[in-house]
């Protein structure tokens, strides 16, 4: 007769039982040095989840207490692209380093640790990063969990400003080069001639060119995340931009049904979500990396040429300092940019001169055209 198998928790290296359990689509894990003293904390936490308590104290573990935090204090006051990013900051970079720590046993040395580790990200990475440990336990000194805050004095290490960079002159060669040939070739150069986000070119549809003017209308966006079209990142995202010469021609060249997507997923023919994306610009990636002499192995390459850090992003930047470079005022720039502004005068301004945008129009397609001429031929 066979063993009947037995579901009782075992004693851990450690010297504690553990069982864990799902509540509403959340795991919990309770551990205890007794079975006895296991089964009757497991009972307690049902007991008091189902009856709308938050079961924390000084002695609960940080992951336990920074979902709780998340999940009470975000989850309906932030956007899911934000809340996306609390959760994987706190999933990739807290829990990791004190995940399993007591509240009452983190010290500001373990919160700062966890900053310093993460000096070679942007500065603006370490600012969400600090913000969020900051309020986990900020949250847990108000409510009297822990008698102080640990993350209250947090200092910001030495980071890269910013997270973007412009491409060099070496780099811009490259991609225009390869952007003749590769299927991602038309999607960067969008990005490079008109700066646009990776979210605004996924929602990007022929009756947004109007090809004869010579303009493009940017009013919608993927948005990071849910991965739905809706509108750009900020009312200051729905804008006109002039359509460089060189960009231009080749866009007359593939047009399409005005409620075609100018780049959709090959496969289903849905616009692209931040995953597809992704791969997009991977596939582009590796292959300017080739181009550029990288290392290969039996199909891999093994010692890349190309920086780690160029992204879609590093051409919106470069469209932007391409703008400064052409000549173009800066109140002009910042409305083909799409970036917000407080200040009322400034984004009544630029908002109101056509002439302006005419005369952009005309200095970026001279600036581009000299550099086409002096890098490529």
């Amino acid at each position: 007769m066979p063993r009947q198998q037995t579901t009782e928790p075992h004693r851990n290296k450690d010297g504690y039982y553990r069982e864990s359990f799902w509540y509403n689509g959340k795991k919990y894990s309770i551990r205890s040095k007794t079975l006895r003293g296991l089964y009757e904390k497991v009972a307690e936490r049902k007991r008091a989840l189902e009856a709308g308590e938050i079961v924390c104290n000084h002695n609960t573990l940080v992951r336990f207490w920074a979902q709780e935090w998340l999940i009470t204090y975000k989850k309906s006051t932030c956007g899911a692209a934000q809340y996306e990013t609390y959760t994987g900051l706190i999933a990739n970079h807290i829990c990791p380093e004190i995940g399993n720590l007591r509240l009452r046993d983190v010290r500001p040395i373990h919160c700062q640790k966890i900053l310093n580790n993460q000096t070679a990200t942007s500065k603006s990475h370490l600012n969400r990063l600090r913000y969020t440990i900051k309020q986990i336990f900020t949250v847990a000194h108000d409510q009297g969990l822990i008698p102080t805050n640990p993350a209250a004095n947090l200092v910001l290490p030495k980071a890269t400003e910013g997270s973007h960079r412009a491409i060099t002159d070496q780099e811009r060669v490259a991609i225009l080069q390869l952007a003749e040939r590769h299927p991602a070739g038309l999607w960067v150069k969008v990005m490079l001639y008109c700066g646009l986000r990776p979210g605004e070119t996924a929602a990007l549809c022929w009756r947004h060119l109007d090809l004869n003017a010579g303009v493009l209308h940017v009013e919608q966006a993927v948005t990071a995340k849910v991965n739905t079209i809706g509108a750009p990142k900020s009312r200051a995202g729905i804008r006109t931009i002039p359509i460089p010469a060189p960009l231009l021609d080749d866009l007359r060249q593939r047009q399409g049904a005005p409620d075609d997507f100018l780049f959709s997923q090959p496969t289903t023919g849905n616009h692209h979500t931040k995953a597809s994306l992704r791969c997009y610009w991977k596939s582009f990636k590796r292959a300017l990396d080739i181009q550029m002499g990288a290392l290969v192995y039996r199909n891999q390459i093994v010692q890349s040429v190309v920086a780690k850090d160029l992204s879609p992003y590093c051409l919106r930047h470069t469209y932007c300092t391409d703008l400064q470079s052409a000549g173009v005022p800066i109140n002009v720039a910042r409305e083909l940019m799409g970036h917000s502004s407080i200040e009322l005068t400034a984004r009544i301004y630029t908002h109101s001169s056509q002439t302006a945008l005419q005369r952009a129009a005309t200095s970026i397609n001279q600036f581009h055209s000299s550099v086409i001429s002096t890098d490529i031929l």
